[in-house]
């Protein structure tokens, strides 16, 4: 070997001395699993769209596929609900507010469909991602896909409800008008919220699975102070200490709100006098600021999921 070759220095890579972000920006990688920026995130969700369409549906048909009567129970399940709540509260405990039975079976009836579309989507949210844990660490996708086919598979049975509610309210005189077209903007303000909120537990049943056991006597509380068998304003008045501000901070709740809509969607002008002020925008504000709040809270956790 010659002696130049012997005591010629090594030769510098050019990547040597460069930190590992320094090489990975120069290369384009990125870290396995990181969190897209929201813009980027919103745009997968859009092009798996029809996974999680597909994905609702098949939950959705699987949900009672080992029951003898299969897809009945979509709409047995609430009707036997209401069937308890107008022996309790409308027959021993007098909660009908004086309303005959043309008027509070319907009113109940509606209470419980719509009711149960939030109590579902948030029970299917909380366990969207711990109960889904080999789909999430197996594929790659948007985690936010999951608690949005729940809320969607939930929507899905509401709409095959609605049409014995349908049967139901004519059966008791109440008979299509021009409210029953707000149907379509109250579920699309429902389910927004109910997505938001999902969401919203999803981020927080994936880090404490114990959640999924507390949220039923949760959503039982929220029920009771939702009016779901009873009119909430007509409870307010007969607690005649009661101060103005909790009136109106019950008048504002939003499981109540979308119930009384739906309600007045679908019984006229009867239950226009229990609709607190600025319905509309309570609804819609509820649906924006819980949709939005929700997505972005989820988001944030996005490269965690499935993790640990």
């Amino acid at each position: 070997m010659s002696e130049t070759a012997v005591g010629a220095p090594p030769k510098r890579h050019p990547d040597d001395g460069l930190t590992p972000a320094e090489l990975a920006a120069k290369y384009g990688l990125t870290v396995s699993g990181a969190r897209p920026g929201l813009p980027e995130y919103v745009r997968q969700l859009w092009a798996r769209r029809h996974f999680i369409l597909t994905f609702s549906r098949a939950k959705l048909t699987a949900q009672y596929s080992r029951a003898k009567l299969g897809q009945v129970w979509q709409v047995l399940t609430p009707l036997l609900n209401a069937t308890v709540f107008f022996f309790i509260f409308g027959v021993l405990l007098g909660g009908r507010a004086g309303m005959s039975n043309d008027v509070y079976i319907p009113f109940l009836v509606t209470g419980v469909f719509v009711w149960t579309f939030t109590q579902q989507s948030v029970m299917s949210g909380v366990r969207s991602i711990s109960g889904n844990l080999g789909l999430v660490r197996a594929l790659h996708f948007p985690r936010a896909a999951l608690p949005i086919s729940f809320s969607l598979q939930q929507l899905q049975q509401l709409l095959y409800s609605m049409t014995v509610l349908a049967v139901i309210l004519v059966a008791f005189g109440w008979y299509p008008t021009w409210t029953w077209l707000l149907i379509v903007p109250i579920l699309a303000l429902q389910y927004v919220f109910n997505t938001g909120l999902a969401m919203v537990v999803a981020r927080l049943g994936s880090d404490t699975p114990d959640l999924a056991q507390l949220m039923p006597f949760i959503l039982r509380a929220w029920m009771y102070g939702s009016g779901v068998m009873f009119p909430l304003q007509y409870m307010m008045t007969v607690r005649a200490d009661a101060p103005q501000w909790a009136a109106d901070l019950v008048a504002m709740n939003p499981a109540a709100v979308y119930m009384d809509l739906m309600r007045y969607a679908l019984m006229g002008d009867f239950p226009k006098a229990y609709l607190p002020p600025n319905v509309w925008l309570l609804a819609a504000g509820w649906a924006v600021v819980i949709g939005a709040f929700g997505f972005v809270f989820f988001w944030k956790a996005e490269e965690r999921y499935g993790r640990g």
